[in-house]
């Protein structure tokens, strides 16, 4: 699956998409494919502070369990309750309906700091180099 290219990304496998002063939070379908079936995501309250590139939730699978990082600081403002009614959307729709959580950034220049999609390709060929 391409990485869409309006977004940004971490190299911990999150992508961040900006919409007026928020970013959307998920994480990507290579993330999806390496975990496997998603079958439980811990995510914080509306409300928590993030701090950039630190952990703010746990993704559990199948095959194993991971941290999520988030890719801006701020303030968590919205949680993904669908996906937690069904996890599976995770895995279904990485890039849509399976986002984690909406985040007021400290700052949205950070936004830019992270990859682009031709770079987060590269990582990933990389990583299976």
């Amino acid at each position: 699956m391409p990485f869409p290219p309006e977004l940004r990304y971490t190299d911990q496998h999150e992508w961040a998409r900006i919409e007026g002063g928020t970013v959307t939070v998920g994480i990507t379908s290579y993330a999806t494919e390496q975990l496997g079936d998603v079958v439980f995501v811990e995510l914080p309250a509306v409300g928590k502070k993030l701090e950039a590139h630190k952990p703010f939730g746990v993704v559990e699978a199948v095959k194993t369990v991971s941290d999520l990082y988030a890719p801006v600081g701020g303030e968590v403002i919205e949680v993904n309750g669908t996906r937690a009614d069904n996890p599976a959307l995770v895995n279904q729709e990485p890039f849509g309906q399976g986002w984690m959580v909406r985040i007021k950034a400290d700052r949205l220049d950070d936004v830019k700091q992270l990859l682009s999609s031709a770079d987060y390709e590269k990582l990933v060929e990389a990583q299976h180099a």
